[in-house]
């Protein structure tokens, strides 16, 4: 490990200067070393087609969870499936039709859904939408 981390983190924040102060982290360092990513800054690129109008990047992940940013086009359905993952989520901003098992609701910008491993889920994308999501335990597909 660097000299200027401390201890046995895994991520250290170097000292550099930002904004002209001494000593002020502009970006903190990652030490990837147990394969998890703890740190994502904004931008607009690392965005992997998940299906036809569904772009999907992985922002950060640990060993039990992982945060996805979802942008979904208008007029792309998310065809009903399920998974072994248990799956959070957080409409960022445009509207969706969300099914969770029996129940259907639109959805709205800070409305959130929360969906159980193994059950069956989908989407009509009604505007061109982001979404952020959690999965748990992390999807290996997805690193």
């Amino acid at each position: 490990m660097p000299e200027d981390c401390a201890g046995t983190r895994k991520t250290c924040l170097k000292s550099r200067t930002a904004l002209g102060s001494p000593g002020i982290s502009a970006r903190p360092v990652l030490h990837e070393t147990d394969g998890t990513r703890m740190f994502s800054h904004h931008d607009d690129t690392g965005y992997v087609p998940a299906l036809p109008g569904i772009a999907r990047k992985t922002l950060v992940h640990g060993e039990k969870t992982l945060l996805v940013e979802f942008r979904l086009t208008q007029g792309f359905p998310l065809p009903r499936h399920a998974h072994p993952y248990e799956q959070t989520g957080y409409l960022v901003s445009g509207r969706l039709r969300l099914s969770i098992g029996e129940e259907t609701r639109e959805l709205s910008p800070g409305d959130a859904w929360s969906i159980p491993s193994d059950v069956e889920h989908g989407a009509e994308v009604l505007e061109d939408s982001v979404a952020v999501e959690v999965f748990s335990p992390p999807r290996a597909d997805y690193l």
